[in-house]
């Protein structure tokens, strides 16, 4: 049962990156308190100095650990 859960999340997962947009870490608001990094289903966030940094190759831009921000430090932006 669990595990068909984390199958039918990372099938969802795959289906939202999209080429020319880039996740961003605002680092002037996260502070280190790993609330992203619990909700990513494919283990691309981790803290580095007290800040969520991204392996933004392998990030399927989800967006599932937007929302868990509770200082608005995440989004998917445009490439400039």
């Amino acid at each position: 049962m669990i595990e068909d859960n984390i199958n039918s999340n990372l099938n969802l997962c795959s289906m939202g990156r999209k080429d020319g947009y880039t996740f961003i870490v605002d680092d002037d608001r996260c502070y280190g308190c790993g609330a992203c990094i619990a909700l990513c289903p494919v283990n691309v966030l981790t803290l580095n100095m007290k800040l969520a940094v991204v392996d933004e190759k392998n990030c399927t831009h989800c967006r599932l650990c937007i929302p868990s921000c509770p200082v608005f430090a995440l989004d998917i932006k445009p490439e400039i």
